[in-house]
């Protein structure tokens, strides 16, 4: 197809050459052609002067033409030929003009082809790279979480275990609750709830018993406890002596963490157990205490059967007064009251003694009392030498 386009364009241009020959004229449209196949041939080649070079081949053709037409009068018999010469070229230069016209078309709409097929590519390849971005992205962010959460948990065990040294707790499971205050672990040890007495619920019945260990039952059976050692390790049964603790506390001491994580405290608060206190594990009795006086003046559990409530506990009234007066009303001289002194003062230590501070103890005990005295309280010991309220 370029080739017949080349052959014709020459053809053009060899009779416009012939036709100049009568009127030499004619040689500006023939220069003006000329110049528009060059054109022509340069964008062929890729180099575009011109976006319409054919513009100056048909310019220099016709006026080549015009420029004889005018210039040189044609012979009388050559009218038909000219004529006819004239009509051919005028075909021809319309030929050339579709031939233009549909070529522009044909490049034109390959071009949009080539745009759409170029734009579409770098659709699909910006699509692919994003996707492939995001991926990666992703990847790298549920990584870092899945390192952040590792080292999140890794550090907050450390920090769970060394809490745990220093409150001297230890974690343990209950596989049985054998009453209010007595559990089972999986690793077969008793453990008797320090501080705090329920009523009984197996070798005899006390009044809200049965409550006090269903209640027990449903909070620790089968579940991971936390218990901690006051001073004893083990009662006279055998049975370890411990507090129960339903999560680590941060501060063992502080009151609102005993409300809300000790199970001892849990029991004294809810009216399902009364404080008993025995020396020397009286960490916790002044809080079991005021527990028990909450408890009580709400009228919460085993509290509203009475002000005494239904088991043994350090509220119950004391029959103190009733020995003192028995004994001093017996002495019938100075020399046989003192072994009567002597037989009563055991009796009396055995029951725990409430100050509400060093000033009120020292009233009844100027010089202080040692950690195995019913009165001692670890909060008026601040120097932790096992001996409250000293001089």
């Amino acid at each position: 197809m370029r080739m017949i386009k080349l052959i014709l364009l020459i053809a053009v241009l060899l009779l416009l050459l012939i036709s100049s020959i009568a009127a030499p004229i004619g040689l500006i449209g023939v220069a003006v052609y000329i110049a528009g196949f060059w054109l022509y041939t340069q964008k062929q080649k890729g180099r575009s002067y011109a976006e319409k070079p054919w513009m100056f081949m048909t310019i220099g053709a016709i006026s080549t033409i015009v420029l004889v037409m005018i210039f040189v009068e044609p012979a009388p018999e050559e009218t038909t030929l000219n004529a006819k010469t004239e009509q051919q070229a005028k075909k021809d230069d319309e030929k050339l003009k579709n031939e233009q016209i549909e070529k522009e078309k044909e490049e034109q709409k390959e071009k949009e082809l080539a745009e759409k097929k170029a734009k579409e590519e770098a659709e699909e390849k910006a699509k692919l790279e994003a996707e492939a971005k995001a991926k990666v992205e992703e990847e790298a962010k549920a990584k870092a979480e899945a390192e952040a959460k590792a080292k999140a948990e890794a550090e907050a065990q450390a920090q769970e275990e060394a809490l745990m040294d220093e409150l001297g707790l230890m974690a343990v499971t209950v596989s049985r609750v054998v009453d209010g205050d007595t559990i089972e672990t999986t690793d077969g040890q008793k453990i008797r709830f320090i501080g705090v007495n329920t009523p009984e619920s197996t070798t005899k019945t006390e009044t809200y018993g049965k409550e006090a260990s269903s209640y027990t039952t449903s909070k620790l059976d089968g579940k991971q406890i936390w218990v901690q050692k006051d001073v004893s390790e083990t009662d006279r049964y055998g049975r370890l002596l411990r507090i129960i603790w339903l999560a680590i506390p941060t501060d063992d001491m502080n009151e609102d963490e005993i409300r809300s994580k000790m199970f001892n405290a849990d029991l004294v608060l809810n009216g399902y157990a009364e404080p008993s206190t025995y020396p020397p594990d009286v960490k916790y009795s002044e809080f079991f205490v005021q527990f028990a006086r909450e408890a009580r003046e709400a009228g919460t559990g085993l509290w509203a059967y009475g002000t005494d409530g239904t088991t043994k506990g350090d509220l119950d009234p004391k029959p103190v007064a009733k020995k003192q007066e028995s004994t001093t009303a017996s002495k019938p001289a100075t020399t046989t009251s003192k072994p009567a002194a002597a037989t009563t003062a055991p009796a009396a230590s055995t029951q725990p003694e409430y100050f509400a501070n060093c000033t009120e103890l020292r009233t009844k005990y100027p010089n202080g009392v040692p950690s195995t005295h019913p009165a001692y309280q670890p909060k008026m010991d601040r120097d932790k030498d096992n001996y409250a309220c000293e001089r």
